[in-house]
C-alpha cells in the first residue's frame, strides 16, 4: 500500500488550482516538500516557484511520470488527452487525479487504460487545509488506493465520495463559490468603507465571521434559516438588512448564477 510519508507525487500543470492541492498537502504536514514533483508549460517561472517551495521543478511531463507514484493531472479540461496521451505507458500501474473539470474516469480510462484513476472535484482553499475535495465513486482505483487517496486528501478539508450524476454541481458549489463569497466579502467592504471603517479592518473582520459562521453550521447542523432567524432580533437592526437583501433579488442572484454556469457546462449557453 502507498504510504504518505514516503510516496512521491507529481503535478502536471502546476496552475492555481495544482499549485493550491500541493501547498495544502504541505501545509498540512502530511507530505514533505521534497515528496513533490510538477511540470508546467513555462518551465522558468515554475523553476522559481518549485525553489521557494522547496519541490522539484521538472521539464516535461514524462519526467514527472517517471519520478512519482501517484500523479496529479493539473491541465485544463480540453488539453487533457493531448497532454496526458504522450505518457501513458509511463503511468501503467500508477494512480492518477484528475484536478481537471468535468474530466470523469470513462474519459480517464479512455486516454489511461492501464492507470488507476479517479476524477475529483476541489476548490482552492484546499491551500490552507480548509477546502473541499470531491472524487467520482465510479473509479479504477483499487480497494488500498481508494483508502490512500481519502487519507490523503483528508488532510486538505472535507472529503467524499459522490456519484458521477452529482459531481457537475457539488463542483459548482464548491468550486465556483469561493469567487462568489470574494465577492460578496468585497461589497461588504465597501459598505464598511463607506461608513468609515478602514478596508483592513473591514476584511479581517469579514473574513472571520465567514469563517466562523461556516464553523458554526458545520458543528451545528442547523439549517441556514434558523442561523439566519437567530441574528434577526424582532425590529432590529439585522431584519432590515436582510430586507433589503430580498428586495433587490439576493437569492435569485445567487440561484440564477449557478443556473448560468450549469448552463454552460451542459452546452446550454
Amino acid at each position: 500500500m502507498l504510504d504518505i510519508g514516503t510516496v512521491k507525487i507529481g503535478f502536471i500543470g502546476y496552475g492555481n488550482m495544482a499549485g493550491a492541492t500541493g501547498i495544502g498537502l504541505m501545509l498540512s504536514g502530511a507530505v514533505k516538500p521534497e515528496q513533490i514533483y510538477a511540470c508546467a508549460r513555462n518551465y522558468d517561472r515554475l523553476k522559481s516557484r518549485a525553489e521557494a517551495q522547496g519541490i522539484h521543478a521538472c521539464k516535461n511531463a514524462e519526467e514527472v511520470c517517471r519520478a512519482c507514484d501517484v500523479v496529479f493531472i493539473g491541465v485544463k479540461p480540453y488539453m487533457v488527452k493531448d497532454v496526458m496521451t504522450p505518457v501513458k505507458d509511463a503511468l501503467k500501474g500508477k494512480v492518477v487525479i484528475s484536478l481537471a473539470t468535468n474530466t470523469y474516469c470513462d474519459t480517464l480510462s479512455e486516454i489511461l487504460p492501464e492507470s488507476h484513476c479517479v476524477a475529483t472535484a476541489p476548490n482552492t482553499p484546499v491551500s490552507v487545509c480548509e477546502g473541499i475535495f470531491i472524487c467520482e465513486e465510479d473509479n479504477t482505483l483499487t480497494d488500498d488506493e481508494k483508502v490512500f487517496v481519502q487519507e490523503l486528501l483528508e488532510n486538505l478539508g472535507t472529503f467524499m465520495w459522490l456519484d458521477r450524476d452529482h459531481m457537475g454541481i457539488a463542483g459548482v458549489v464548491a468550486g465556483c463559490s469561493p469567487a462568489f463569497v470574494s465577492m460578496f466579502m468585497e461589497a461588504l467592504g465597501d459598505a464598511a468603507c463607506k461608513h468609515g471603517l478602514t478596508r483592513p479592518v473591514a476584511y479581517r473582520l469579514i473574513a472571520q465571521m465567514l469563517a466562523g459562521t461556516g464553523k458554526m453550521a458545520l458543528a451545528s447542523g442547523d439549517h441556514p434559516g434558523q442561523m439566519k432567524d437567530a441574528v434577526c432580533s424582532p425590529s432590529g437592526t439585522t431584519i432590515v438588512g436582510v430586507s433589503a437583501l430580498e428586495k433587490n433579488g439576493f437569492r435569485f442572484a445567487v440561484i440564477d448564477a449557478v443556473d448560468q454556469i450549469e448552463n454552460k457546462v451542459n452546452g446550454k449557453l
